[in-house]
């Protein structure tokens, strides 16, 4: 009998890198609202009462001369994205109407460009679309959670949802303020859940609340309302709130940063991550297109009940139309061998960073769905490398 203990951790929309991927996903939005074509790569910074952002956009409808600021409000996009994270109280620094904006976005360099465009180029080889960078990208799925997720994870942002639905209702509990993590310990036998062995959730508060009254609420209220009831036990251990006093968060206690949360953002550290961030990023950088095909190449593996678990990985060239390599992983769970699975794979799929856009539909004003409580995982027919649509063509395709 094999048993191990398996930890991962989420945040709410108002920790500070959080904060962060919000405002870049929001401007992203922005952009392909006004054009599907756009190219984006923000990034943005959050402290005290002062956001910076910077990167490269270039929005092809309105031309190279025309400056972003007269088509779009950016300012007016980053603070309406902070007042729906919920920093708008009175006593807060960090405020949607009180904060200092400087701006630092310039167009998308002609170099990066051209190997991006479906067009031949000096010392490009082709006319197709490349990648939008080198890297490597994973997907991962397992039969854990109905969502096909790792249970550590997937437990971990429900509570983040939970805290963040109760706060913005308004009615349960006033206190409440838009900083907070969680973090849950799942212990496995023979690779399997079976129970959760410590819960931690520290959430940001006004100064008027009794620790108390913090704890047996996230106790009584989230936990034991959202995770399993048959995996929570007598011996299952609850840190709420360990340092005792948390009213002074986001971007006021600490600083923010587009991309930071990766594991989150991914699979909780269960699979594998390639180091690209997702948030901030139009689809033509495989950062974020190929991770997003990556799940769902890997959720339709074990949808199709070809593997109980299932990662794949695969490699770009910046400016390349096809992958540099495929590996498929199911970690000895496959009804058939992992060679057979990669075959039927690329049979089903095509993989080219162009036709990963036409098959996903990814240029659409989408992603600020994709930010919070992780980019997988969601019951959201927008995002589409969440289907399970590919069951029947891979089970074809095995023979």
């Amino acid at each position: 009998m094999s048993t191990y203990i398996f930890s991962s951790e989420s945040v709410g929309e108002g920790h500070p890198d959080k904060v962060a991927d919000t405002i870049s996903d929001a401007i992203l939005d922005a952009c392909l609202t006004i054009d599907p074509k756009s190219r984006v790569a923000c990034e943005t910074f959050v402290k005290s009462n002062v956001v910076v952002v910077g990167g490269e956009i270039s929005i092809p409808k309105i031309g190279k001369q025309t400056p972003i600021g007269t088509v779009i409000n950016i300012e007016n996009v980053i603070r309406e994205a902070i007042r729906g994270i919920g920093y708008t109280n009175d006593d807060d620094v960090f405020h949607a109407d009180k904060i200092f904006i400087n701006n630092y976005l310039t167009p998308q360099s002609p170099d990066i460009s051209q190997g991006v465009d479906a067009k031949k180029a000096d010392g490009k080889k082709h006319s197709e679309q490349g990648a939008g960078d080198q890297g490597i990208m994973f997907g991962y799925a397992c039969n854990e959670t109905p969502e096909l997720m790792p249970a550590p994870i997937m437990f971990a942002h429900r509570l983040g949802r939970e805290l963040t639905r109760i706060r913005k209702a308004g009615k349960l509990a006033k206190w409440l303020r838009p900083d907070a993590k969680s973090q849950v310990a799942v212990e496995y036998v023979n690779d399997k859940p079976t129970r959760i062995v410590n819960v931690v959730i520290s959430t940001q508060h006004s100064a008027d609340v009794e620790h108390a009254v913090i704890e047996k609420f996230c106790i009584e209220q989230v936990i034991k309302k959202v995770l399993p009831k048959n995996m929570l036990t007598k011996d299952t251990e609850y840190h709420i709130n360990p340092t005792g006093t948390f009213v002074v968060g986001g971007p006021q206690g600490d600083t923010g940063l587009t991309g930071r949360k990766i594991i989150v953002d991914s699979y909780g550290g269960m699979g594998r991550h390639g180091g690209g961030a997702f948030s901030g990023k139009d689809p033509s950088k495989v950062d974020r297109s190929a991770a997003y095909m990556g799940r769902w190449v890997a959720k339709n593996v074990v949808a199709a009940g070809l593997a109980t678990r299932c990662e794949i990985q695969f490699a770009y060239a910046i400016g390349h139309p096809q992958p540099l390599s495929i590996h498929i992983d199911t970690f000895g769970t496959g009804s058939v061998s992992d060679a057979t699975i990669l075959a039927a794979v690329k049979k089903t799929f095509s993989f080219k960073p162009a036709d990963i856009v036409k098959q996903l539909n990814l240029l659409r004003p989408i992603y600020s769905k994709s930010t919070n409580y992780g980019h997988f995982g969601k019951d959201d027919s927008d995002l589409t490398w969440e289907a399970t649509d590919k069951v029947a063509a891979l089970k074809k395709a095995i023979g």
